[in-house]
């Protein structure tokens, strides 16, 4: 997630400059046909692109707003998991007599979250990291979980037993908790866990469920394919027909205009219709940027961050340290 102020407009222009190129050819191509080839019955009235505009500016406000609301849900979700995981971290170091038992639900606990972040970032067909313009970004920032295997990882939190069977399970992360559940159930029944610091840590085990669950529905189901490809659709068909819509409108200024730019005014249909549809073709760039919280661009919701972060906040209940300069971070 980007945490700065703001992106600058070099950013932002360099990231969409390919919408930019097309644009220019869009526009410019019209303006040709009709100066120079007289091709005066290309002139759209200008009501009718009024019209398709309005309907496209509705329908792109609609999908950001719920890709912006999808974002949310994800950072909701993530909030939660961090609340949880510090609780954990309590109660995991407030009752063991031994300081092993409870570095070892601490660090069952960071697997789980190591685990979790990297299902996230699991690439998927309908995500926009594949695309041209998020992989050059790319080079403003690292996402940790593409840089190292899961089970490189997870040694350092599990036993190489552990480690095994939770990377020969369909899901890793189910396979932990279930571990950690298991775990619980012994310490209980040997008599290390009085039956109400069991039955809170039980219940925190069933929160983590319902947690990975959310942020596994906001991964796995995608925004409506059908809005998105509407959207798409509205978008490109007005960006085609706007520059049709401004030929004969400034064409009318030759009357009033004199100088250089008598004769040639309908050339300001190529800037003009650059400078809108830029922002149509921008905002719903952004909204397909947003759609998919955790699929590693720099708007995600900075699950890495918030798992080192964690991580460095548990280990000191356990009275240990973590260097800042170890703490993973896909932060710009």
């Amino acid at each position: 997630m980007h945490l700065g102020r703001s992106y600058r407009l070099t950013e932002f222009l360099f990231w969409t400059r390919r919408q930019i190129y097309a644009l220019l050819v869009c526009g410019s191509v019209p303006v040709i046909l009709y100066k120079y080839a007289s091709m005066r019955w290309l002139s759209v009235p200008l009501t009718i692109v009024v019209l398709l505009g309005t309907a496209t500016s509705f329908i792109v406000g609609f999908k950001n707003v719920q890709t912006y609301n999808r974002a949310e849900d994800a950072q909701i979700v993530w909030t939660c998991i961090v609340g949880v995981s510090r609780r954990w971290g309590q109660l995991a170091c407030a009752f063991p007599n031994e300081l092993r038992v409870s570095r070892e639900l601490v660090l069952r606990h960071l697997a789980w979250l190591t685990a979790l972040r990297y299902e996230l970032r699991s690439p998927r067909i309908w995500e926009s990291m594949s695309r041209r313009f998020n992989l050059e970004y790319r080079r403003h920032y690292h996402v940790p979980e593409w840089e190292s295997a899961l089970g490189d990882v997870l040694s350092d939190y599990l036993s190489s037993s552990e480690t095994a069977c939770a990377l020969a399970s369909r899901s890793a992360t189910a396979a932990i908790l279930s571990m950690q559940s298991e775990h619980l159930k012994r310490l209980h029944r040997a008599g290390d866990l009085d039956l109400s610091f069991y039955l809170e840590l039980q219940r925190a085990v069933g929160e983590l469920i319902a947690l990975q669950a959310n942020a596994e529905r906001l991964k796995n189901f995608p925004y409506p394919r059908q809005y998105a490809t509407i959207s798409a659709l509205f978008v490109r068909f007005f960006c085609l027909l706007f520059p049709f819509g401004l030929l004969q409108e400034f064409d009318k200024l030759n009357d009033v205009i004199s100088g250089p730019m008598h004769g040639n005014m309908v050339w300001l249909a190529v800037p003009f219709s650059v400078i809108v549809s830029w922002m149509y073709t921008s905002l719903a760039q952004v909204g397909e940027s947003t759609e998919n919280p955790f699929e590693g661009s720099a708007n995600d919701v900075p699950i890495s961050t918030l798992c080192a972060t964690l991580e460095g906040d548990l280990r000191s209940m356990l009275g240990e340290t973590v260097g800042h300069a170890t703490l993973p971070t896909i932060a710009l």
